[in-house]
């Protein structure tokens, strides 16, 4: 695992080093740099949402199956091939997206959290990841209050977004994930506490960033269900 981090954290150090090349500033490098990852990302998060939706609005007839196969488990899980092959959806297709990110976003965390380890400790990045952005005099180190809380916040909205969209997708939101709504971001808040501030904008600004992805997400899918209904009306 240690060794696929670093394969993908040596090409992000290198487009992170070309950045702060081109800009002259490590901050402005970072939010460029995130900016980029996160649109790079999209598409993966665009297959999420359209595969949560086509479940979404499967589900009806995946009850029905299972109430009427609810003890022969076979025969159920038969129908259940069938029913997904009809509709040309993949059960999987909306963990597989997030499964490709993880190992990115591995990637950018061990890149941000040690810079000189997968950019080179030339004096120029010596310098760079010292450098100040903003209100915060040392990239390096960690800012305590500000931009931790407002990563927490960011995080905060970004989560719950994201929930009310799988809320009503076949085994939704539990109880576990519903707490997890409030515990995930008061984390990310003592995490950036001691994350250097570097690390802790790239957080920040990707959740701020996750949010209108978000709010495109519920238009795709209020879209997509929208067309779902007409067909379904005509159908009558």
């Amino acid at each position: 695992m240690q060794t696929m981090i670093g394969w993908i954290a040596k090409p992000l150090g290198w487009f992170l080093g070309w950045l702060y090349d081109l800009v002259g500033s490590y901050g402005i490098a970072i939010v460029i740099f995130t900016i980029v990852v996160k649109l790079c990302l999209y598409p993966l998060y665009a297959k999420q949402m359209k595969s949560t939706v086509a479940m979404s609005k499967v589900q009806p007839r995946m009850k029905e199956l299972q109430n009427k196969y609810a003890n022969d488990k076979e025969t159920l899980n038969a129908k259940l091939a069938e029913l997904y092959k009809e509709e040309n959806i993949n059960p999987a297709g909306g963990c597989l997206p997030m499964i490709i990110q993880m190992p990115i976003i591995f990637g950018l965390f061990a890149l941000l959290r040690n810079p000189l380890a997968y950019m080179g400790t030339s004096e120029r990045m010596l310098f760079a990841i010292h450098e100040s952005f903003l209100w915060m005099t040392d990239l390096s180190q960690p800012d305590k209050w500000i931009l931790p809380i407002a990563a927490g916040v960011a995080t905060f909205f970004a989560f719950s977004m994201q929930q009310n969209q799988q809320q009503n997708a076949p085994g939704g939101a539990g109880g576990m994930m519903k707490s997890m709504k409030y515990i995930f971001p008061i984390m990310i808040v003592l995490m950036g506490r001691s994350f250097p501030s570097g690390l802790t904008i790239y957080w920040c600004l990707s959740q701020i960033i996750q949010i209108f992805y978000n709010l495109r997400m519920n238009k795709v899918r209020a879209r997509l269900l929208g067309e779902d209904g007409k067909k379904g009306g005509k159908k009558k």
